[in-house]
Order: structure tokens, then C-alpha cells, then sequence
């Protein structure tokens, strides 16, 4: 695209076994083990898990955890650039009491400190699922959260991407609201699909917005399924993206694999990712 690599990162996780039959959670025990690995199947990036289950067991806790996540990324070439903070699926932000809410906040301060000390780009903010933006009410707590949480973002030169299932008008109002350039879009494929989101809708309605993607599919109103499977649009997904010049970050959340098998069923997802990327793309446009 542009002459420019398209390179591919990998959700934190989806390179070990899964942890009590948990989809998606922190690896505690196999964390260090996933920069090789990611390094093993081609990817350029983690897309770091910070949960309840594995807050504490997760290194971005301590300096010396920070010190070891740095130089294990710099040994394997393996860059740590951005966090997906599913903490606050557990522990909400918004439509909570009082008190539950200032802690959740106050721990969405301590994070973005973290996330600075690392270095990171940003911080995926998910409100779906159990976390989800499903009333007005939730939406303007929502977005007088964000306001107050962007001086100190910025100054951390964190970006807040926000993964929400909104339908695509009620989300480009959000974002009209809240102009700052700081508050982006992190757009799940896979979730708009299980949606039934019209993607060329959704990137007229805030397409400049986009800064991160995630590359899974799911079926309509259903769960993750192998990619190209189910019923994301990726022809039109990937058309918008080229009249957007988009070339990343891509992080793989796609439906897991046979346990011991991550390494390789990785390296086949990159590479149906790639066919799927270049089938939205004009011909002459291939990715590396």
C-alpha cells in the first residue's frame, strides 16, 4: 500500500495455550516465552493484556517487569507499542457506582503512566460486551471520562483508542464531541461483522479516526471463527483502508488454533490476512 510494508502484530496470548479455557487473558505463565515466538512466525508487535486475572502476574506492574518487557522486546526485535486493557471489562468505567467508578479511573491514570514509561503509542479502551455503551446515559459518562482523562494522556503521549460496539452513527457523534486528535478508533473487524455493521457506513462516519485494527472474523450476532469464515466483509474492510492510505498497525485476534500449534496457526493467519488485505486492494497493490 503506497509502497509502504503492511506488517502484522499478534494479540498477547494467542501465542500460548489457552489459561482456563479462557479466550483472551494475560499468559501469566508464558509471557517472556511470547517474543520468540512472535519473532518465530514473522510478526513486528504484541499488543500487550492488561486483565483482572493477570494484573498480578503482569510485569507492566513493576520498574523490574518494565526493565525485562524492554529488553526481551529489544533481544527478539518484537516492538510493545500498544496496551488492550481489559481490566475495564471486569472493572467498568462508566454505569457503575460512584466508587467503582474512581477507582476504575484512577486505575486508567496509573495504566497510562505505565503505558509512558514503556513507551507505548496507546491504550485500547474496549466498552463491549459486558462493558458496553448500550444507553445514552453510559454514553455521556463515557464521554465526560475521556475529556478528563486526555490532558494527562497526552502528556503521557498515549493515544486512547476506543473499541466499542456502537452502531456507526452513535459512534461518529461520540467522536464529533470529543474532536481531540489524542481519541481514536480502534477498529475490530470481527466485532462490526458480529454486528452487522455496513463497513463502508462505518469509515464514512469516522474512517479518519481509525488508528489501530484488529484483524479477526465472527459470524453475524455470533462468536470468532477461522478467518474468512464467517461473515466479515474484508474485500470492503480493506478497500476503505487503501483510500485511507492505512498501513498499521494490524494486530491478529483471531480465533485460536489447535493447542500447540500457535506458532504455525499464526503464520497461516497472516498469510490468509494477507490474501484477504490484497483482495481489497487494487491489483498492482500487494502486501509484504
Amino acid at each position: 500500500m503506497n509502497g509502504k510494508m503492511v506488517t502484522f502484530g499478534i494479540m498477547q496470548g494467542r501465542l500460548s495455550a489457552p489459561l482456563e479455557d479462557r479466550i483472551q487473558c494475560f499468559p501469566r505463565n508464558t509471557w517472556q516465552q511470547e517474543f520468540s515466538l512472535a519473532a518465530a512466525a514473522g510478526l513486528g508487535a504484541i499488543e500487550w493484556i492488561y486483565d483482572t486475572f493477570g494484573d498480578s502476574a503482569n510485569p507492566i506492574e513493576t520498574d523490574e517487569g518494565i526493565s525485562q518487557m524492554k529488553w526481551l522486546s529489544a533481544e527478539h526485535g518484537i516492538s510493545v507499542e500498544s496496551i488492550c486493557a481489559d481490566w475495564f471489562m471486569e472493572e467498568p468505567l462508566v454505569g457503575v457506582s460512584q466508587g467503582e467508578s474512581k477507582t476504575a479511573f484512577e486505575r486508567l491514570e496509573w495504566l497510562i503512566g505505565r503505558a509512558g514509561l514503556l513507551g507505548m503509542g496507546r491504550i485500547v479502551l474496549p466498552f463491549v460486551d459486558s462493558s458496553a455503551l448500550k444507553s445514552d446515559s453510559l454514553i455521556s459518562e463515557a464521554e465526560r471520562m475521556l475529556i478528563k482523562i486526555l490532558p494527562l494522556a497526552r502528556e503521557s503521549g498515549i493515544e486512547i483508542h476506543l473499541e466499542t460496539s456502537l452502531d456507526p452513527s452513535n459512534f461518529g457523534a461520540l467522536l464529533e464531541r470529543i474532536p481531540d486528535p489524542i481519541v481514536r478508533v480502534n477498529y475490530d473487524i470481527g466485532n462490526s461483522a458480529s454486528c452487522g455493521y455496513d463497513p463502508r457506513e462505518e469509515f464514512g462516519m469516522y474512517g479518519q479516526r481509525i488508528g489501530s485494527i484488529h484483524i479477526k472474523d465472527r459470524l453475524l450476532h455470533g462468536t470468532t471463527v477461522p478467518l474468512g469464515t464467517g461473515d466479515a466483509d474484508f474485500v470492503a474492510v480493506f478497500d476503505e483502508l487503501y483510500k485511507l492510505r492505512y498501513v498499521g498497525p494490524f494486530v491478529l485476534q483471531t480465533a485460536r488454533g489447535k493447542p500447540g500449534d500457535e506458532v504455525g496457526h499464526t503464520v497461516r493467519n497472516v498469510e490468509i490476512a494477507k490474501s484477504l488485505f490484497a483482495a481489497g486492494q487494487p491489483a498492482q497493490v500487494q502486501p509484504t
